[in-house]
């Protein structure tokens, strides 16, 4: 009776249920054994407990596969009980209306915050301090990118952690959040000053021109702004990750847009009264820049060691500088190009327009990428299951037009950009921001930049966060930073050659630089 039981128990574990008849097998000979009676005989019984826990186990990575690749249209007989994690398959089954409903509100939430923080650099841009040290404008870019480098990567790495129930209980809930939290403090120092020195030095090669007064106002300025926005925005994050998981719905479609709807409105907030405030202190700067650029640093050995308790977070902190750093890199390109277009005051109604255009094409991509990191997670380790990464360089029509679920998703974020973005330029528009009429050739001009700028970020996204997974590393760690930080250089890039040809074609109904 006991060989008997333990059929019942595979079976359990996999997921089937008891079998009545028997399955054809192999006998000890190797020799096909299916629809004999000596097969049920006492000598058999073991043979058939290998037999029915290999028939078990195909079936059960049979409909496992088939629930991934049509999550959206399974229904409830497909769902058997499993014990094989805790990882949800919730998360995959959604349809593109189900997708479109939870992104829509964070979408729209993330864009206001842009809004606003359009809203702030247009009034900001001619303050005094950004008058005397256009070298800030580099550094905004830069700052507001650190969205995508580290708050962002935190809301997609504890997303997937939720979603594959690495924080169902207490003990690993406070273990992810301490840990995390110190990881990004250290990130958040270290890129903001490499930051000030990144805008120091773009700053100063075109002009030939140094100031150390200036250089350590932007140490500071940077240093500060980045610690103290990381802080506020990582308890936001980590706030509306664990409330998203109680209510239901997928923290992949709301965490990373959450993450940018005030992220840029607070760190621009905070980095021009910093700098003001600081560059009121300019008598007495060889006191005051030093110290506070010395207490940032000084709390950097704290945080490591907290980071380090974690496992979760103890690889990051060793491997996971390249991302942020190169992210921060390109980001501050993007700065150079806001610096010198703004600057120009034939294009100073650029300002108000570049968080936004940044701001919704970083968030967008960064739900996608959060996706489908989460779907390769479900399925094993970076590296394991090399079958699930398995296009190097997809073709556009496999991105945004095969029947999978990444695919579709990436459908509904695509379709939103127009529709987001003319409320955008709505609000702009009711609230006066931007030295900048909305003539139709302008809403033309702004919406083919920031339709190219998205379409070339999702399809860079697919590949991305597939390649990076088949080197063995973790994309939610990797691949929103650099998609991010690529997603602001392209929406700088392009809305700044949006106004070059708006400026050269005489379109002066636009009030361009007015």
């Amino acid at each position: 009776m006991s060989s008997k039981a333990e059929p019942k128990d595979v079976h359990q574990l996999n997921g089937t249920g008891p079998t009545a008849s028997p399955c054809p097998s192999d006998g000890p000979g190797r020799e096909p054994l299916a629809g004999t009676s000596e097969f049920l005989g006492p000598d058999g019984t073991g043979v058939e407990v290998v037999v029915i826990e290999s028939r078990a186990n195909a079936k059960g990575v049979r409909e496992e596969d088939a629930l991934l690749e049509n999550g959206s249209q399974s229904n409830e007989s497909d769902d058997v009980s499993t014990d094989r994690g805790p990882a949800p398959p919730s998360p995959l089954k959604e349809t593109s209306f189900s997708i479109g409903l939870q992104v829509l509100f964070p979408f729209l939430l993330a864009g206001f915050g842009t809004v606003a923080a359009g809203m702030v650099l247009d009034i900001v841009q001619h303050w005094e301090v950004f008058q005397k040290v256009t070298e800030v404008f580099i550094l905004v870019p830069a700052l507001l990118g650190l969205k995508g480098n580290l708050e962002m990567t935190l809301a997609s790495r504890l997303s997937t952690a939720a979603n594959i129930g690495h924080m169902d209980t207490p003990k690993e809930l406070w273990r992810m959040i301490a840990g995390n939290m110190a990881l990004i403090q250290v990130q958040a120092t270290v890129v903001g000053f490499l930051a000030s020195i990144a805008a120091v030095v773009f700053g100063w090669i075109p002009d030939g021109h140094f100031s150390i007064p200036h250089a350590f106002l932007l140490c500071a300025s940077s240093v500060a702004t980045a610690f103290i926005a990381s802080l506020v925005l990582g308890m936001i994050m980590i706030g509306v990750i664990i409330g998203s998981r109680k209510i239901g719905i997928n923290p992949d479609n709301v965490a990373t847009p959450i993450a940018a709807s005030l992220g840029d409105l607070i760190t621009l907030a905070l980095l021009s009264g910093i700098s003001w405030g600081l560059y009121l202190e300019q008598d007495v700067w060889q006191y005051i820049y030093p110290l506070v650029c010395a207490f940032f640093m000084a709390l950097l050995p704290v945080w490591v060691v907290l980071a380090r308790r974690s496992p979760a977070t103890r690889e990051v902190l060793y491997s996971g500088w390249e991302p942020v750093i190169i992210a921060m890199a390109i980001s501050s390109v993007g700065g150079l190009i806001l610096d010198k277009t703004v600057s120009d005051p034939n294009f100073a109604g650029m300002a108000v327009f570049t968080p936004v255009i940044n701001g919704v094409g970083g968030n967008l991509v960064a739900v996608q990428a959060s996706r489908i990191s989460t779907f390769l997670h479900m399925n094993g380790m970076p590296g394991e299951n090399s079958g699930q990464a398995p296009r190097r360089c997809p073709s556009p029509c496999t991105t945004f037009f095969s029947p999978d679920v990444n695919s579709r998703s990436a459908r509904v974020l695509f379709l939103l950009v127009v529709p987001g973005h003319l409320v955008f330029l709505y609000t702009i528009s009711c609230m006066q921001g931007g030295h900048t009429t909305l003539t139709l050739i302008f809403i033309i001009f702004y919406m083919t930049a920031a339709l190219l700028q998205v379409l070339i970020l999702l399809y860079i996204a697919d590949w991305m966060v597939h390649w990076m997974w088949g080197r063995g590393l973790d994309p939610d760690n990797f691949s929103i930073p650099y998609l991010t930080a690529l997603g602001d250089l392209l929406g700088t890039g392009l809305l700044a050659l949006s106004f070059h040809v708006l400026w050269l074609i005489g379109d002066r109904d636009t009030d361009v630089g007015d």
